[in-house]
């Protein structure tokens, strides 16, 4: 069972989040406008810091003139540094991280009830390669060109030029659609640590909010920071090509009077970070709660869209405590509707003021992901891992969806830990317990499978 502690902080959360619910519920809306907001004035915010203090820069862009949605970008620092060639160094770290091997893993057993279908994955081997850190080696390129000087990213642009591509991960966040951000602390602080676990770029999108902007809104912004990755990576070959001469020597008028493509504004269109940095061919999608239901969304466009996406490739996603709901309930959500923090009674509330009134109803595409005819094909769906507590009254929901994945042989597994509630990983609260760190490197070990050059999750 939780902590005495979690029980008492769930009770606290559970009588803020109904109050402010119901206030919302209650107040007449007004005209709701495009533009959105992406925050609450009672959220906690961390400030976007450029600088390498603790391994992960963060910056903020405002994506889109004509809505609220925004994003958080977050860079590792071992992209700026190529991979260390010594193979010996490399094996005395290896040999340094075997030592206490054994008592890690009997510590993080009693933290993980049971996993489910996971397929090509050796359980022996991947609880040794889960002490592993170090990423793939990425190939160099010659990035100097990208690396714009602009006024608009005067001392965010690195300067490096031998950095290696990492892939990019677009994180959504949860908080029931009507909170949460993505520049909160507790989001900040679960991003930057699945940036240097994964060695990824991760992409925290800003999701305009309901009730202001009710469905699809938040689903189209999902979609639309994807087709902005696009844009990006072609954005920055284009802006390549311009800075050099024929024959592909850059000369030293072109270097003093390059010219960039920009915007109405005068602004550079080109993100110089996910330009010298970003790898959009290995493009992975992680959501959390609300933010689950948002990834499986952009994951099926992705696979509806084909090559139109190309440079963007989706090769994975990772659904946490998915906020999957039906009409026909399932066991979990009978046995556990008045569960931790978020009970079903204030989830049906949310999901009133996400839904338009006249399009009401528990077996809505963005709620129940088993309802037929919902496209595409389920065996066309990315390699997904679900990660589900075991007192969430949403679990089953969740587990019969990477089920129907399964019996269609997509690479489904499921990863449920014992005594966690829902969003276990990522609140404020739970961020340091050792249970959310053993998800995040679970969550980290199966995604290298999906990101790896070898592509297999032994070669990082």
């Amino acid at each position: 069972m939780p902590s005495v502690a979690v029980k008492l902080y769930s009770v606290f959360f559970k009588f803020l989040l109904k109050h402010r619910l119901q206030n919302r519920i209650q107040t007449p809306s007004e005209e709701s406008s495009p533009f959105g907001v992406t925050t609450r004035p009672e959220e906690s915010v961390a400030a976007s810091n450029p600088s390498f203090s603790d391994g992960v820069a963060t910056k903020d862009i405002h994506i889109d003139p004509f809505t609220s949605l925004s994003i958080r970008i977050f860079l590792p620092e071992s992209a700026l540094h190529p991979p260390e060639p010594d193979s010996k160094l490399q094996s005395k770290t290896k040999v340094r991280l075997n030592v206490g091997k054994a008592d890690l893993e009997q510590s993080e057993s009693l933290l993980r009830r049971s996993s489910y279908g996971s397929s090509n994955v050796g359980t022996a081997t991947t609880r040794q390669e889960e002490y592993r850190r170090s990423s793939y080696g990425g190939h160099g390129s010659d990035v100097e060109a990208l690396n714009l000087k602009s006024d608009a990213y005067r001392g965010y642009a690195p300067v490096d030029v031998n950095q290696r591509k990492l892939p990019i991960m677009l994180q959504f966040h949860g908080g029931g659609w009507v909170s949460g951000s993505n520049d909160s602390v507790a989001n900040d602080f679960f991003c930057r640590r699945i940036s240097r676990l994964c060695d990824v770029i991760v992409v925290a999108v800003g999701y305009r909010l309901a009730p202001e902007n009710r469905y699809p809104a938040a689903f189209e912004d999902g979609l639309k920071v994807l087709n902005w990755l696009g844009k990006q990576a072609n954005l920055a070959e284009c802006s390549k090509s311009m800075g050099n001469v024929r024959g592909g020597v850059e000369s030293k008028k072109a270097d003093s009077n390059r010219q960039h493509i920009v915007d109405a504004f005068g602004a550079s269109m080109v993100e110089p970070w996910l330009a010298a940095h970003g790898d959009p061919s290995r493009c992975i999608l992680l959501g959390v709660s609300c933010g689950a239901n948002i990834a499986d969304y952009v994951a099926r466009k992705a696979v509806e869209a084909g090559r139109l996406l190309d440079p963007v490739k989706v090769v994975a996603q990772v659904l946490m405590y998915p906020f999957f709901i039906g009409s026909v309930p399932t066991h979990s959500e009978i046995k556990l509707a008045n569960s931790y923090f978020y009970d079903k009674a204030m989830c049906l509330l949310a999901w009133k003021l996400f839904l338009p009134e006249e399009e009401f109803s528990l077996d809505h595409p963005a709620a129940n992901p088993l309802i037929p005819d919902r496209g595409p094909p389920l065996k066309l769906m990315p390699p997904t891992l679900t990660v589900v507590a075991e007192h969430d009254w949403m679990r089953d929901r969740a587990i019969a969806y990477s089920e129907e994945l399964r019996k269609v042989n997509v690479d489904a597994p499921v990863l449920e830990y014992k005594d966690a509630v829902h969003e276990f990983a990522t609140l404020d609260m739970l961020l340091k317990s050792p249970q959310a760190h053993a998800c995040a490197e679970d969550i980290a070990i199966w995604v290298k499978k999906y990101i790896s050059f070898r592509g297999h999750e032994f070669s990082y």
